[in-house]
């Protein structure tokens, strides 16, 4: 039986040029915003916390330090 990943979130390891399909989905979501980020649509990432964003200003807000 064929499984579709439509609206199931994946699982993701993010790597720093890549990421690799742990668990299939068609999405993952937002470490801030907690918007949905669809698989294609995923640029921004932070390896070290191994969190996804959903834009560059998330991601930079995130990561700068405190």
């Amino acid at each position: 039986m064929l499984m579709s990943n439509t609206d199931r979130p994946a699982r993701l390891h993010y790597m720093a040029n890549g990421f690799r399909v742990l668990t299939p989905g068609d999405h993952v979501t937002c470490a801030v915003s907690g918007a949905r980020i669809a698989i294609e649509d995923l640029r921004y990432w932070d390896v070290a916390s191994q969190r996804a964003f959903a834009s560059p200003t998330l991601a930079s807000e995130a990561m700068a330090p405190r």
